[in-house]
Parts: structure tokens; C-alpha cells; sequence
């Protein structure tokens, strides 16, 4: 199948070929033709498969034969649980629509509001937009749905763990009652169904992977290592296999701070990224990281929610989240579109539950590979036997590890699919407009 035969038009075509892409991904080529018949559409696929150019090229495709927008008015409203995923997003409709007349609009918090008020007064056929932002543009009038023909809820299940099922439906009533829905979701759990009864008719369902199912194409593993190690581990690492760009997991923001500063010491060029970050100082530390500037980029879960980098070949987890989604979640930053990647997991001994918790949801055991010169004084309890494997004999030196794209389908502000959890309400909406 080509995107030519899903019914594109040629400058949409030409935009999606000068990308590189030439085949479109799974839940392209079932969701595509479903949007672009102007159905209700609820779809779940796993990270890298494409899920923002599934609605993104459909929905372009039915702007580009329609009027502008009119002052104060957007044709589609996309919903994103964090500014990130918002940028993110827009940037994606840019590249798509540049060689179209469709103006696209981004709002959301942390930044002035009277900017995006002049923005959205001159009207927009795209606005992607965080609940929380949304809802105060609307009070002051800056923005109105009264020629809304599509919603799209991305990322459904994220917005519903941060807190914003209320800001939701206060948006739903505000808009027109006949118009398209289209909700994109790691899993369809029972609150997102139930969410979505008030909000699609006879939706067409589209789901190309299993839930908290990992990427396929991650190489996974964890090293033994003393807590105090970690920083130290982490820049060999770095340094041994000539790991250019690297994701790297911390648990708090503190945590990240003070590993980007051992990183910066040790000549590794690194930036962190959490909710304590002002909005531009996140945007900065991502772009300089995308174009090569910093080689490490430490960031917190809930911060790294949206962040979507074409080639990223590392993840490192220093430390192993408390919630074993959000393992799932973190390692699904690589291995997008068909490329390759890997994963490393820094686990001391007083993680042992984590680990468990995380192989028996990935139903996997992660291979253990202690690095020479960092072997733990605390020794790194046996985690169980989650699913029967081969014995995985000793611990062997890492050799690095490199990256083959090959041939990749269009896609961004994709996630790893996640069962939902409720967080701590002082964690909720954190990193969010």
C-alpha cells in the first residue's frame, strides 16, 4: 500500500515524500480512510507506529478545499494533555501543510496569553490547544466553536491520569453537537470508554498493538550498580560506545538537575527538563538536543510525556520508575517508525520490587550485564521468573550499540501503551497548560 492509493492529494504527497516516507504504517492505513470518510474514529497503537499522522494527513486532506477559518474560529480543535505533545504536534501539521493555505495555531500554559489571543483573532483552520488554556481563552472570548467540524482527543488515557476529565467535558458543552470525534488512546480501558459513550457516534475502533506491549525493535537490558555508581556508570556508558544522543530517566527533578550537572563535569554536554523548568527553558533544552547541541537530555516522567524524537537510539533509566507503565512508556522514546534502538536500565539493589513489577508486565526477563569497574557491593537480588527463558549465563561486558532506521512511517507525539493509573494529586496537570 502507498499513501497515494489512501486518497492524498499531491501537496500533502509531496510533503510526506520529502520526509522520507513512502509506506504508510498500520494504523495509518486503517485510520486514514476512516477520517477522511468523516467518521468517528477511537484508535490505540503503540509508540512509533504514526498515530499523529493518522489524523493529521486526513484532516489536512479535508481543509485543503475549504474556506478559511473566520476571525476568533477553528475548523479542528486537537486536545493534548501537555504542552510538549502540543508543540509537537503543531510543528508535525506544518511540515504536513506546507504546501497548503491552512493556518495551524498552538496554545497552551506557561507562557504569555495575549499573543495567543492576537493569534487566535485572526482565526485558524488548526488549533492545538492543552484543557487548561483552552478554557481560559474561551472565558475571555479570544476563541469560538461555532464553525468546529472535528475534535480529536490525543493521548485520551494521559489526560484522564492527569486530572482533566472535568475540563473535558466543560470543552465537549461548549461545542457544536454534530461534528467528527476522533480519540487516540494507548488502551481503551473501561474510563475511556466510558468517556467516550458521551462523546463518538458509531466510531470505527482501530488497535495495531497489545496493550503494555514494548517496542519491538528495543534492545533491552539492566546493569547491578551500587546507587551512589550511577552518575559514573551513566558517563562510561556514554563515553565507551560513543553514545551521541541519549534520553535519560530520572526519578525527580532534583535528581535530574544534579545528574546533568555530573554530566556536564564529566564533558558531556547535557540539559534537564521537568515541570520546575520555565516553558521556553523546556522548548530550548529539547531543540538544542534534537539538533546535536547537548548530548544528553535528563528529564522526569511526566516532562518527557509528548517529547517525540525521529532517530533517538538511546534510552537510560537511572532510575527505575515507581509505576511500572510508565517503564513501557519511557523506553517507547526509541525504536519509532521502524528504526532500532536500545534501552539500559541502572538498577541497585534497593529496586529489586521495581524490577519485578516491570518483568512481569512486559512479561519479560531483562538481561543482566555488569560493567566492569562498577561492580555492586550491594548485590542486585534475583527479580523472579515472570515468563520461562533460556538461562542467560554470565554477565557479559556491553559492546556499543547502533542504530538502523530503515524505511519509516510519519508519525509524532506517539506513546508506548500504558494502562491507567491514578497519580499523586500533587502530580496531576503538572507539566500541563
Amino acid at each position: 500500500m502507498s499513501f497515494e492509493s489512501l486518497g492524498l492529494s499531491a501537496p500533502i504527497l509531496k510533503a510526506v515524500a520529502e520526509s522520507g516516507y513512502d509506506t504508510p504504517s498500520p494504523i495509518q492505513a486503517e485510520a486514514i480512510p476512516a477520517v477522511m470518510r468523516r467518521r468517528d474514529v477511537m484508535a490505540a497503537a503503540q509508540t512509533g507506529t504514526g498515530k499523529t499522522a493518522a489524523f493529521t494527513l486526513p484532516l489536512l486532506e479535508q481543509l485543503s478545499s475549504e474556506k478559511p477559518a473566520p476571525a476568533k474560529q477553528c475548523k479542528v480543535l486537537i486536545l493534548t494533555p501537555t504542552r510538549e505533545l502540543a508543540a509537537q504536534i503543531k510543528d508535525n501539521i506544518a511540515h504536513y501543510s506546507k504546501y497548503l493555505s491552512v493556518r495551524t495555531a498552538v496554545v497552551f500554559g506557561g507562557v504569555k496569553i495575549n499573543p495567543q489571543i492576537t493569534t487566535l483573532g485572526r482565526g485558524c483552520e488548526i488549533l492545538v490547544a492543552t484543557p487548561g488554556r483552552l478554557l481560559d481563552l474561551h472565558q475571555q472570548g479570544a476563541v469560538k466553536f461555532d464553525a468546529l467540524q472535528t475534535l480529536v482527543l490525543d493521548e485520551a488515557d494521559r489526560m484522564l491520569d492527569m486530572g482533566f476529565i472535568h475540563d473535558i467535558r466543560r470543552i465537549v458543552r461548549v461545542l457544536p453537537e454534530r461534528r467528527q470525534t476522533l480519540m487516540f488512546s494507548a488502551t481503551f480501558s473501561a474510563e475511556i470508554r466510558k468517556l467516550a459513550k458521551t462523546l463518538v457516534q458509531d466510531p470505527i475502533e482501530v488497535s495495531v498493538a497489545p496493550p503494555n506491549s514494548t517496542a519491538e525493535k528495543v534492545e533491552q537490558w539492566i546493569c547491578p550498580v551500587d546507587k551512589k555508581r550511577k552518575p559514573a556508570l551513566l558517563a562510561h556508558l556514554i563515553n565507551e560506545n560513543g553514545w551521541h544522543q541519549v534520553l535519560v530517566f530520572s526519578r525527580t527533578k532534583h535528581g535530574a538537575n544534579k545528574l546533568s550537572r555530573f554530566l556536564d563535569e564529566a564533558g558531556i554536554p547535557s540539559a534537564p527538563i521537568h515541570g520546575n523548568k520555565s516553558q521556553n527553558a523546556r522548548l530550548r533544552a529539547l531543540a538544542d538536543f534534537k539538533a546535536g547541541k547537548i548530548q544528553a537530555l535528563v528529564a522526569t516522567d511526566i516532562a518527557a510525556r509528548g517529547i517525540d524524537i525521529s532517530h533517538l537510539p538511546h534510552v537510560v533509566n537511572v532510575d527505575l520508575p515507581n509505576v511500572a507503565e510508565d517503564y513501557v512508556h519511557r523506553i517507547g522514546r526509541t525504536a519509532r517508525a521502524g528504526a532500532s534502538g536500545s534501552a539500559v536500565s541502572l538498577v541497585s539493589a534497593d529496586e529489586v520490587d521495581q524490577l519485578r513489577d516491570i518483568e512481569r508486565l512486559i512479561r519479560q526477563n531483562l538481561r543482566r550485564e555488569i560493567v566492569e569497574g562498577f561492580d555492586p557491593q550491594h548485590a542486585l537480588p534475583e527479580s523472579g521468573s515472570p515468563v520461562r527463558r533460556p538461562s542467560q549465563g554470565k554477565p557479559q561486558r556491553r559492546r556499543p550499540t547502533g542504530n538502523n532506521n530503515g524505511n519509516r512511517a510519519p508519525g509524532s507525539g506517539d506513546r508506548q501503551p500504558a494502562r491507567r493509573r491514578r497519580r499523586p494529586s500533587n502530580q496531576r496537570k503538572a507539566n500541563a497548560g
